[in-house]
């Protein structure tokens, strides 16, 4: 191969390489279509809870709902369990919800942290992430604040500490 034929050769790589970046710059930053988006009813679904039964979303029409996704590894989700361990605390008589899905880990993981941290609202074990791909999650924590009638009013993607949480559950409680 000669000189002008590596140079083309070379110019053709950097070229699909590029493509390439573009588009993996453009996926990443463009919203999934199918994802749960403010304003749409939150998907219904049921799960095995930590410790009790069953619990579908439904089931809490008329209240004010959390949908906190999280993991045990996270420590995004472990810095921000205590401040909603508080709004649930203080808003629970006011008709919040709070419900803690937790991601892929058995009940062995899930419950000393649980224990760690005092929780007492819902924990929700979604042992197949099938609400995690219903609900389209990327990072964790995921919360999203739902309102009585079962619209997401709110989708914050990250950390949220006890203000941020209190400035949104006055958008849901009945």
């Amino acid at each position: 191969m000669n000189k002008s034929n590596r140079t083309y050769v070379r110019i053709a790589v950097l070229g699909v390489l590029l493509v390439a970046l573009v588009f993996a710059l453009y996926s990443s930053f463009v919203k999934d279509p199918g994802a749960v988006k403010v304003g749409s009813d939150a998907p219904n679904f049921s799960l095995e809870q930590l410790n009790g039964p069953e619990l579908t979303l439904e089931s809490l029409k008329g209240k004010g709902v959390i949908l906190n996704f999280w993991g045990t590894w996270c420590e995004p989700c472990k810095k921000e369990m205590p401040a909603l361990q508080k709004q649930y605390t203080k808003f629970k008589d006011k008709g919040l919800v709070v419900l803690g899905v937790n991601i892929g880990e058995s009940p062995v993981a899930v419950d000393p942290f649980v224990k760690q941290f005092g929780i007492d609202f819902p924990i929700l074990l979604d042992r197949q992430s099938e609400i995690t791909k219903l609900y389209r999650i990327g990072p964790i924590p995921t919360t999203f604040f739902i309102d009585p009638d079962g619209e997401v009013k709110e989708v914050f993607i990250g950390q949220l500490d006890e203000a941020m949480i209190e400035s949104k559950i006055t958008k849901i409680l009945p």
